[in-house]
This record gives structure tokens, sequence and C-alpha cells, in this order.
């Protein structure tokens, strides 16, 4: 083992365990990775940065963009509600309905962008039925991570292996290649869901997933007299959410004028502040004597106050990682965040100082019109409010006919996917569907930097011979002789590695050796990379991918449910593509 190897095996250890710990962000620790290995000499500048510029990069970016069209115009906002009206109060229509068009949605988009838009109508749904949240949220989650082997636009995962596939000389994956073996798992998985999956989901008690229930803040009015240290300070000076973790929500002056709170607002003799916390955290204050206390209010249902509305953070929020009091929320956005329900706990202590993980539920609070704005923003879906969340749609035709005719320009082999996406995106923006500045605020830059950043990563193993040499190790273990259990091994290694990975990182890592693996033995590596690309998007065990995080929250999972229904569910898939696959790319070419 030379000393480049040697270097690299630590970078990816480290890199496996950042990921697994998630204190800093996925595509951050894809772009250290990239410089630790041009600082270590494993790589040239220009080998490293040559994914940013590779098919890959631009087939991703091409999607993204085509995919944030789909989402500005409303068309799957529109095509959910028109096919979920016709579930009239028939509890089964709803599970068949509600999954199949999420499957077939997420076929064709991007599995977070469409359970992001079906979370809140299913909750809604749920409520009118009368059925517990957390029957339909996991089945939707695992409706749209089924679909993904479906085509090749299903998962950024199949594009990137493609785009693998075309660096070792190979053709890329056709739109439609993976439809025979990921059609009959989106089928069996579904069926699994229905007969099954459903009825081992627990439900637990409603008032568990009320946040608001949970949270129960009180509100405390204080008064700046003319001898308060307070006096001419501002919000952010007197830092009562850094110091007591409280939250200004309105400030009454001495002339009964009601003012918006804000980090530059000063503080004047006779002013009263509103003030929202727990109890123990305004009793602080109280006995500081730094304000006079004129007033509490423990019973006081604080939507009355200032309206409420319950959201979920989005997978490529610049807040993911980052806290509340760090990104100054309350002026960047004009809500306070009273309380987060996190993987089904509550947190409401501190809430300033936490770090934002996808998937975490917030309480908003604030007036009515900045409510009213949250339906048009990128970084959360709301799921809870008195809001309109439908956009204009008059794009829409335009935008669905743009996406098709990618699709079939790919399809029919008249230009490439990362041609024929540039393509649209181009048209897109002729037609006004997406502007370029709307294209840079709702691309999710963290997936791209993430899959580019982790090409380096995947050329590293292979210019430094690491790819080759756990080639050699495993065809020493296994020869020959067994290639079906080989195929196997690579199912289960990029199953278990799209854990505390990213799906697109776990395929970037096991590709090289899968292709190194299959050419030593004479293999064919094509079958190596379809059984990889199904492997990896594979995520039912845990809920850490990010369509599973967005209904953790609202569906008041446990981190053992998805485990208990995935497991099974994961089986299938393998039973389905072991057959499968070696059947329609034989192993032996």
């Amino acid at each position: 083992m030379t000393l480049q190897i040697a270097l690299l095996i630590f970078i990816i250890i480290a890199t496996l365990i950042l990921f697994s710990i998630e204190t800093i962000p996925a595509d951050v620790v894809a772009l250290a990775a990239m410089l630790a290995l041009v600082l270590l000499g494993i790589l040239t500048p220009e080998q490293a940065f040559q994914g940013f510029g590779s098919d890959t990069a631009i087939m991703i970016l091409g999607l993204l963009i085509l995919t944030a069209a789909l989402v500005r115009t409303g068309v799957v906002q529109l095509m959910a509600r028109r096919i979920l009206r016709s579930v009239g109060e028939s509890k089964n229509r709803l599970y068949w309905l509600m999954m199949s068009t999420a499957g077939v949605m997420s076929a064709f988009i991007s599995n977070t962008a469409t359970a992001a838009f079906f979370v809140p109508m299913t909750i809604g749904l749920s409520r009118r039925l009368r059925i517990h949240p957390s029957k339909l949220l996991m089945p939707l989650a695992f409706a749209t991570i089924l679909a993904s082997s479906v085509t090749l636009v299903g998962t950024s995962t199949n594009v990137v292996v493609s785009g693998l596939l075309t660096q070792y000389g190979m053709e890329p994956l056709g739109m439609f290649e993976l439809t025979p073996v990921g059609l009959p798992i989106l089928v069996v998985g579904l069926a699994y869901m229905f007969f099954i999956g459903r009825h081992l989901i627990p439900v637990r008690d409603a008032e568990e997933t009320d946040i608001k229930k949970e949270i129960l803040p009180y509100c405390s009015e204080f008064e700046v007299t003319e001898d308060s240290p307070w006096l001419g300070k501002t919000l952010d000076e007197v830092a009562l959410g850094k110091e007591y973790d409280l939250t200004v929500l309105r400030i009454v002056t001495s002339s009964g004028q009601t003012v918006e709170p804000r980090a530059s607002s000063v503080l004047s003799s006779g002013d009263k502040l509103l003030v929202e916390g727990q109890r123990d955290n305004l009793l602080a204050l109280k006995d500081q004597n730094v304000v006079t206390f004129t007033g509490e209010f423990p019973d006081q249902d604080l939507s009355n106050v200032l309206p409420m509305a319950e959201v979920i953070l989005l997978p490529g929020s610049p807040l993911v990682g980052r806290t509340l009091w760090g990104v100054n929320f309350r002026d960047r956005y004009g809500m306070q965040v009273v309380g987060i329900n996190r993987k089904g706990a509550t947190i409401h202590r501190r809430i300033s100082r936490t770090r934002l993980q996808v998937g975490d539920q917030l309480l908003l609070q604030g007036d009515q019109e900045t409510l009213n704005g949250l339906s048009k923003n990128n970084n959360f879906r709301v799921v809870s409010a008195k809001l309109d969340l439908m956009p204009e749609t008059e794009k829409a035709p335009a935008a669905l006919f743009i996406f098709a005719g990618v699709v079939l320009l790919v399809s029919f082999n008249v230009l490439s996917l990362p041609v024929a996406v540039m393509l649209g995106a181009l048209v897109a923006f002729i037609t006004r569907c997406i502007t370029p500045t709307e294209a840079y605020r709702r691309v999710n830059w963290n997936i791209w930097l993430l899959i580019a950043s982790m090409l380096a990563l995947g050329q590293a193993m292979e210019i430094s011979g690491l790819a080759h040499l756990i080639a050699e190790q495993i065809v020493s273990l296994v020869g020959a002789t067994h290639p079906v259990l080989l195929l196997a091994a690579f199912f289960f290694l990029s199953l278990l590695l799209t854990q505390p990975m990213s799906n697109q990182a776990a395929a970037v890592v096991v590709i090289p050796i899968a292709i190194q693996t299959a050419s030593q033995l004479g293999l064919n590596p094509r079958s190596f990379a379809v059984m990889i690309a199904v492997g990896a998007s594979c995520s039912f065990i845990t809920p850490l991918e990010p369509a599973c995080l967005m209904v953790y929250g609202p569906g008041n999972y446990r981190f053992f449910d998805f485990f208990k229904v995935g497991s099974l569910l994961t089986l299938l898939v393998f039973a389905i593509a072991i057959v499968m696959v070696p059947w329609l790319w034989p192993l032996i070419p």
C-alpha cells in the first residue's frame, strides 16, 4: 500500500464519519474532501475540479433548473390536487391514489420536490378522513423513493451512475433503460405498503404530534422605565434571545403605537414589550429588575396575538446547519420561531442556539402578510396554516411541455441528456417559466456542489489505484465462481454506505470498485452499475433520506419505525433486483 492510498483511505473514513455525525453540511464535507485530495497531492487541481465541468454536473444542473421550473409554475401541485380530488371519502382509495400519484411523479421529478408538495396536502386529507398522519406520510415518502429507479431522471443518483459509466468508456444509461427493473420494484413496493407496511406503522397519541400543545410558551409584558439600563439601547444590544432565550413579539410605544420589533429597534421610556418564552426564563428577566414587569398571560392563546404557521425545513436550505441567532432569523424573515419539532421530540429551550436540520418542523409566528409569503419561500414547506399556497399556474402547460420534450429527445436518442436538459433550461428561461434569478434562488445548489465535489473522490480512487486494490481483494475472496453473490454484495455495500452518506456519494465511492472488480473477472460492469444505482437509492431502513426526514416530525415517527417497516421492503427490492438485473444485463457479456 502506497502513502497516497493510505492518505486516501483516511480521507474516505473521515468523510464517512463527518457525513454520519451531521455537524457539518454534507456539501461542505464533500468540498473539504476534494480540497484535501489536492493539498495532499493525490489529485492535481485540474483533476479535482474536473467534476464541476463534467457531463454529470451539467446534467444535474439542468435537471435541477427544470425541476425548479415545474415547481415554480405549479405543475406538481396542480397534478397532485386534481388527482387527489377524486379520493372522496374512501380511505383505501386515498392510499392508492396518493402513493401511485407520488410514485409516477417521482419517476420524472425529484422525489424530494414531490414529497415536499404532497406532505401538506396529505396532512389535510388525513384530517378530513380522520386518518392518523403517520399512516399516510411514511407510505408517501417510500412511494417517492420506490419510483427512483423507473427512469434515468427519477433521481440524481441514476444520472451520476450514468455519467460515471461514460467516464469508463461505456454507453450512458438510456432514459427508460432502468424501467424493466424499476417498474416492478415500484408496483411490488406499493402493494407491500398497502397490504402490509401501513399496518406496521404505529399510531401515537395525536397530542404528541401537535407542536403547539407541547411548547406552551408564556407571554409577559415589561415596561422600559426612565431609570432602566435598557433605555436608548437596541434589541440587538440587550440580547434577550441570547441571554434569556426570550422573544419580543411586539413593542407598544408610550403614545400607543404598535411597532414591529427589529434588531435595530431603539428602546425608549414608556415602551411596553410583549415578551414570549418559557416561564423560568421570563422569571429570570423579571428578577434582574432591568425592566418593570407589568403583566403575565400564562393561558393566552398566542395565535390570537400573532398568527402561526407550521413549516418543514427543506433539503438545500441555507438554514441547514446554522442557528436562528446566527442567521438573524427574525430580521431576515420577519417571523419568530416559537418551537422546533425534530424527529418526534419538541425543542423549546435555547432554540436560538439550536443548529437546524433537514426535516425540522418549525412553529413560526408573525403577521398574516409575512406568513402568506411562506408559499413563495424555497426554504420551507407549510404544513399547517390558513394560507393560500397555490402558485400562479398560467405557465404550467409550457413547463410541462418543455420537460416532456426533453424526455422525448433523450428517449429517441436525438440529443444526449446533458445537451437536452440544458436546452430545456434555456427554453424555460425564454418562455419565462422561470427566470435566471429565480433559478439561482430555487436550484438546490447543495446537491450540485455535493455531487461535483464527490466526483473527485471517485476519480482519486481510480488514479491512486485504491479501487484496483480493493477489487483484487474482493476477487481473491469471492472469485469468479459466484458472480451473483458478488452482485448481491455490491447491492448491500451501496445500501450500507447510502445510510450515512448521500445516495449520490455512495454511488461515486462504490462504482469504481465495482467496475474494476467486473473487469478483472471478465463480467459485465453495466450489471453492477445498475445494481448499485438501485441499492444506493434504497433508503428505507433509516429516516436519513430527505423525503423521510420531511415526514419524520409531522408523522411523529421514531427512528425504529422506519427499520420495522422498511427492512422487509428493502429485502423485496433486493429480491426483484437480484433476479431482474442479471437477466436484463447478463453478467457474462
